[in-house]
């Protein structure tokens, strides 16, 4: 696939997050005007400020739950990246007009992160999947599986691994095509960018199917540091996602922990590779390089 050489004005939501900050940073890189979206600009302004890159990026104030930030964000903007609001059980309710103000504010393209277990028209994100073929000319959905930086960033499981030396779940031996976040922000961008738009969805994986027990194995010989994976029931993962995020999203990611345990997820694609024209990062190869994120905080 060929990127446009034209510069383009996109609005990145999420661009705090584990995706959005790797993929604004790739966006201003190849010269592209970057509206970074956030709900704290200070926050905004410290995750992509110091930047040498050609491209420009501007932190804007958004938030998904507040409409009056919505028509600020889009202005200028020809592409939107779009990461639905955290720990919404039905992101569509906020999305769904948000497409439509898009469209009336002139942007053509818009690129969704949604699930690879959350098909068009499905829970979640699936009914905004849905809408975008309909709502603009140029569309592209990625369905990442799960993130490798769950084990290394912000998330329970970090937190357990640093604290413990320990992985909970509820995915028993059921294998994952775990894909670093960087991996999907590659994908993003050329998704947004691209001179012709992708207009389908894509299975985003990294290069091999892992268990639990592999992921906790593989990092206690790049840490040096015992880790081991506690395999538990549903409803005891219910609980523990729930003193994160609200019981309905909690319900949500222990059911998804059952897909895992049922096979859904011993997959792999060659989404990476297709569109950026390189592999994708092998767990091994992100543990190493996260290595000193993962150790006990005092």
């Amino acid at each position: 696939m060929t990127a446009s050489p034209a510069t383009r004005t996109l609005l990145v939501t999420g661009s705090t997050g584990n995706t959005g900050r790797p993929l604004v940073h790739l966006l201003a890189r190849d010269g592209h005007h970057v509206r970074a979206a956030t709900r704290d600009l200070a926050r905004g302004a410290g995750a992509h400020g110091g930047s040498a890159a050609p491209g420009t990026v501007a932190p804007v104030v958004f938030d998904w739950h507040e409409p009056a930030t919505h028509d600020a964000a889009l202005e200028g903007a020809d592409a939107v990246y779009l990461v639905p609001p955290v720990g919404a059980t039905d992101p569509a309710r906020v999305m769904l007009p948000f497409l439509d103000r898009a469209v009336r504010a002139g942007v053509r393209r818009a690129v969704l992160l949604s699930s690879s277990q959350i098909a068009s028209g499905g829970p979640g994100a699936g009914a905004v999947h849905a809408a975008l073929p309909g709502t603009f000319g140029e569309w592209s959905v990625l369905r990442p599986s799960w993130f490798m930086q769950n084990f290394t960033g912000a998330h329970q499981h970090a937190d357990g691994i640093r604290a413990e030396g320990l992985i909970t779940t509820a995915t028993g031996r059921g294998r994952v095509g775990f894909v670093d976040a960087d991996d999907i922000a590659a994908v993003a961008a050329r998704a947004l960018t691209d001179a012709a738009a992708h207009d389908r969805d894509w299975i985003v994986t990294g290069p091999q199917t892992l268990s639990y027990d592999d992921v906790a194995a593989t990092l206690t010989r790049v840490t040096g540091r015992p880790v081991r994976h506690r395999a538990v029931g549903a409803q005891e993962m219910r609980r523990r996602y729930a003193r994160q995020v609200p019981d309905g999203f909690a319900a949500l990611l222990a059911g998804l922990d059952g897909l895992i345990a049922g096979g859904a997820e011993d997959r792999v694609t060659d989404c990476v590779e297709v569109v950026t024209g390189r592999a994708a990062r092998s767990f091994a190869e992100h543990a190493r390089a996260h290595a000193r994120a993962l150790a006990p905080r005092p």
